[in-house]
């Protein structure tokens, strides 16, 4: 009898997971998204960042919060970087819930998040000819909850990636440089017996002066599996205002493809010399 029960769980639990699409188009925003890559540079200081995310449109309102620490194990050079997204809430419409193989008939509630760390090694510095690149190594955690409703994959992942930056420098007060950045990577995560592999990819143009950077992206990746929803594609852009002691952002994000959802993040960032290592050599 106990073994009888055992398979009848056994095979329920299977079918809700066959049932489930594990790509970004079938889960929440924070799920598998398209990350943001940086400008191709490691700061010489400790930054702290902390945004609040809105996602909205397409039958998922999504308000999270993304903390993030950058430590830069030697400065300009290599880095540890951690983020997750803490306290999220979201609604679902019945038609979403419904098309997403959702479990149960909660449509709203609160979620966490999974933890992402990454080793980011300055490969090239940039030179005259040279642009300079960034090595990425990312892993993701299992840690993120409420899978029965579809708001993060209970499967770990990893992602490797470069990040190749080049500066033209003006005379020009307004635009004093001008930044290009492309982005080349692969991803893995893990969905219920196998593994969805993606070449990710990216660029960037960032205008900046003294006080303002304005960047425009178009990233995204495109997994093997073919289940209509694992090629996300997006459009960024990013407006940020520095100051002496803190730097402020906010960002717009609209999903081309296989990531149905407007998003807007507003920040807050400080670099802090008390919390950066220091090294005698």
């Amino acid at each position: 009898m106990k073994k009888q029960l055992f398979l009848i769980v056994f095979l329920t639990l299977t079918s809700v997971l066959n049932a489930q699409n594990f790509s970004p188009a079938y889960f929440g925003p924070n799920a598998n998204p398209v990350w943001e890559f940086t400008d191709a540079t490691i700061p010489p200081k400790t930054t702290i960042t902390l945004a609040e995310d809105f996602f909205f449109g397409f039958g998922d309102r999504t308000i999270s919060t993304k903390p993030t620490i950058e430590v830069p194990l030697l400065p300009e050079c290599v880095s540890l970087k951690v983020w997750v997204t803490l306290l999220e809430y979201f609604e679902l419409t019945e038609e979403v819930a419904k098309k997403r193989s959702i479990v149960g008939k909660d449509l709203s509630g609160f979620a966490n998040g999974d933890f992402y760390v990454q080793t980011r090694i300055r490969i090239f510095k940039e030179k005259e000819k040279m642009p300079s690149v960034i090595l990425n190594s990312t892993l993701k955690t299992a840690s993120g909850t409420n899978q029965d409703q579809g708001r993060y994959f209970d499967t770990p992942g990893y992602y490797f990636d470069a990040e190749l930056g080049k500066s033209i420098h003006t005379k020009s007060k307004l635009v004093s440089e001008i930044r290009g950045v492309a982005n080349i990577g692969f991803l893995c995560w893990e969905t219920v017996y196998t593994q969805n592999d993606a070449p990710m990819f990216g660029g960037k143009i960032i205008l900046s002066n003294k006080h303002i950077d304005f960047e425009n992206a178009l990233s995204g990746y495109s997994g093997w599996m073919g289940n209509g929803g694992s090629d996300p594609l997006i459009y960024r852009s990013k407006l940020s205002l520095k100051t002496s002691r803190l730097n402020y952002h906010l960002m717009y994000q609209y999903g081309i493809r296989d990531f149905p959802y407007h998003h807007i993040q507003g920040g807050i960032s400080i670099e802090l010399q008390k919390l950066t290592p220091r090294y005698n050599f």
